[in-house]
């Protein structure tokens, strides 16, 4: 098989240029392996706020405020001055001060709508959460006070009990759920500019080098049948493109072990094969174009990284304007990226995601044929026009 040893020749001479797109991409699979795996617990996990409690009045409403807050923050010393309190907020000690002002007890108890004093940090969110536990304690008290006739004291006690009634809350997950599948998508995701850049130099190359004239007019005076010759270059180019694919997977598997036998990893490797596919077809069209290697160069950078910017490679697609996605979506990266990013989302695998994957890897296939098709078409031309 002359053409097909050939054809690996060619691609054995270009391996140089091809092992930097594979150091780019596997550098940025560890920057993103090492910043998506960590040890952090998953769920809910409250925290406490550092705030201040002042009160010019001493009652058994205001020390059950106080208790209140106490059990969602923590109670920090802050002395009645303007400049510690400004202090105090600046250096981050505190970021709530609540202050209590003299006879609200009994301002509050007559129905006067007297008002707390606040200061809290800009933007606090914090802050926030403090409001609502106040809120929720003097929303309560006023339901007492306004229902029935109620001493201080009592009414205290019947908020703090209502106060200290909570509701646990159980985070279920399911098995397949659980399996983080936030590297795959990244990985996936980069895998379409670093596999598309390598596809590009590569299979046009060889196009280059077997489309030059002197070489084709040696090859129509072979003994090797045009059939044959055409054979072992589709198989040639096949070969190395299921090989490139290969590569990417067995470094994923080294990545990613953990995951390799859920049904998530199943279907990016199904996603990322079929994309292969479409990628060596315009890696076909482009071969049959151009007509120099500076060429090849030029358009690897513009197809594989214009594609992968305004289709979500680099940038979620969520984050790109509805105009860019429109442009994207003649470009089948864009699919590449919507099936993968539908495959993390799944935490239990439906025939309603099916569906609608198969749909995303069916437009990329309508691609390959299209490019395929337009290839031959172009193929054909030059080879009419070469033998006028």
């Amino acid at each position: 098989m002359p053409v097909f040893k050939l054809c690996l020749h060619i691609y054995k001479k270009n391996i140089k240029i091809m092992i930097i797109y594979f150091m780019i991409f596997i550098g940025l699979a560890f920057l993103f392996a090492s910043s998506t795996q960590t040890n952090e617990q998953k769920g809910f996990s409250q925290t406490k706020a550092n705030i201040a409690f002042i009160s010019k009045d001493n009652s058994p409403l205001v020390e059950g405020l106080r208790d209140s807050l106490e059990q969602v923050a923590t109670i920090i010393d802050v002395p009645d001055e303007k400049s510690a309190i400004q202090d105090a907020l600046y250096f981050r000690e505190v970021s709530y001060v609540l202050r209590v002002p003299a006879n609200y007890t009994e301002k509050f108890m007559s129905g006067e709508d007297v008002l707390l004093e606040k200061t809290t940090l800009p933007n606090s969110v914090d802050a926030i959460y403090i409001n609502l536990q106040v809120d929720q304690y003097l929303r309560l008290a006023k339901i007492y006070m306004t229902s029935t006739d109620i001493d201080v004291a009592a009414l205290a006690k019947y908020v703090a009990e209502d106060m200290n009634i909570t509701t646990e809350v159980e985070m279920i997950q399911s098995s397949e759920g659980s399996q983080d599948q936030s590297f795959s998508m990244y990985y996936f995701n980069f895998m379409a500019y670093s596999l598309f850049s390598v596809l590009i130099l590569g299979i046009s190359t060889v196009l280059l080098v077997f489309n030059g004239i002197d070489v084709r007019r040696r090859n129509s005076c072979s003994p090797v049948k045009a059939n044959s010759m055409n054979f072992q270059f589709l198989l040639a180019n096949m070969t190395f493109s299921v090989i490139c694919w290969s590569i990417y997977i067995v470094i994923c598997v080294l990545f990613n072990f953990k995951n390799i036998q859920s049904g998530n990893m199943l279907l990016f490797m199904l996603n990322s094969f079929v994309f292969t596919i479409c990628a060596a077809s315009i890696s076909f069209l482009i071969g049959t174009l151009v007509k120099n290697r500076q060429a090849i160069s030029a358009l690897a950078n513009v197809v594989a990284l214009g594609s992968s910017f305004i289709s979500g490679v680099f940038v979620p697609q969520a984050i790109l304007s509805d105009s860019v996605l429109k442009i994207a979506s003649f470009t089948p990266t864009y699919w590449f990226v919507r099936g993968n990013d539908l495959i993390a989302s799944m935490t239990k695998i439906t025939g309603t995601h099916l569906n609608e994957l198969f749909g995303f890897i069916g437009v990329e296939l309508g691609f390959a044929i299209a490019f395929i098709a337009l290839a031959l078409v172009v193929g054909k031309q030059k080879q009419l026009s070469a033998e006028s």
